[in-house]
């Protein structure tokens, strides 16, 4: 979603030009009806990974691309850049393969850097050929995505996308529950999320004290969830994909960073939109890039010191 930035900028500038994306297969839908770029690519990495990404490799190198932008630092798109016959092939120095571009790039997250974010990492990649200011990653839902959600759409509501991969990088159960108790009847709540995410929604409403809160997780598409986001009055996420789908509309967007730290560079980029962490001065924290299945110090308090208040504080009342 992110990538979604450089697609942005690079047509501002290249109005005409056609953009191609390569994506892991199970993301496609992201860019269903985009009005500018071309063709969507797929890896499938769950059958047959290698041989298809051989047949990725031959596709890529039969298409003649001026240009080759690589945004990821693993080996496998190290291969694609650098058998792709492109002329203009750019990279990370990062990547094991990186010796084959013509232009590289410093990638560096830090904990206590200058909080550069990742969309200006990726713009560096194409700073030979563009010269301005990063542009905010951009999806576009479709008539037919807000359509759907027009019976969820007619009374004022929230979002809250509760689930992470990560232990240390989610808002806990008991604190999402509280949060929900303090708001307003006159608010409905949708819980989003994938399908695996449901077991922890229904948690939720089971032990909320509320009626009007609803189960969206697995029913909508991406870019259905991105529109129903938009339209919120306010969007609560973990440090976690629904986060950079809030961006992608420029929807209010509230995150939680547990375990993790705004510096590493994937915080929201929405005009209306704020980082919410714990006020304890903590050594552990970060305790790491991704997060861990349990809180190492067994203490979680990155999470369990954030105020409740502080969520409510963040929805506006009319």
């Amino acid at each position: 979603m992110l990538s979604t930035s450089l697609a942005e900028t690079l047509h501002l500038h290249y109005p005409g030009c056609k953009i191609d994306f390569l994506i892991k297969k199970g993301y496609e839908s992201l860019f269903e009806g985009h009005p500018f770029i071309n063709a969507v690519l797929l890896w499938d990495k769950k059958q047959k990974k290698y041989r298809n990404l051989l047949k990725i490799i031959i596709e890529v190198h039969k298409s003649h691309y001026d240009a080759v932008i690589n945004i990821h630092r693993h080996i496998s798109s190290g291969l694609v850049t650098m058998l792709s016959g492109a002329g203009y092939r750019s990279g990370f120095r990062k990547n094991p393969l990186s010796f084959a571009f013509t232009h590289k790039a410093v990638h560096l997250i830090s904990a206590t850097g200058a909080n550069e974010h990742e969309i200006i990492r990726n713009h560096r990649l194409i700073s030979d050929i563009v010269h301005c200011e990063p542009s905010k990653p951009r999806l576009y839902p479709r008539e037919a995505d807000e359509a759907f959600l027009e019976p969820w759409k007619n009374e004022k509501y929230i979002t809250i996308s509760p689930a992470s991969l990560w232990f240390t990088k989610q808002y806990p159960l008991h604190k999402w529950v509280g949060f929900v108790n303090l708001l307003s009847n006159v608010i409905n709540v949708y819980l989003l999320g994938a399908a695996n995410d449901g077991a922890i929604c229904e948690q939720i409403i089971k032990q909320a004290n509320r009626k009007n809160i609803l189960n969206l997780t697995g029913k909508l598409s991406f870019l259905q969830s991105a529109a129903l986001m938009k339209g919120a009055l306010m969007n609560f996420v973990n440090d976690s994909a629904p986060l950079h789908l809030a961006s992608a509309t420029n929807a209010p967007v509230t995150a939680i960073f547990c375990s993790t730290v705004k510096a590493f560079g994937f915080g929201p980029v929405s005009d209306n939109s704020v980082i919410l962490e714990s006020p304890l001065n903590l050594a552990c924290r970060p305790c790491g890039l991704h997060g861990h299945r349990n809180c190492p110090e067994k203490h979680f308090l990155c999470a369990e010191s954030i105020d409740n208040i502080q969520l409510i504080n963040r929805i506006p009342y009319e």
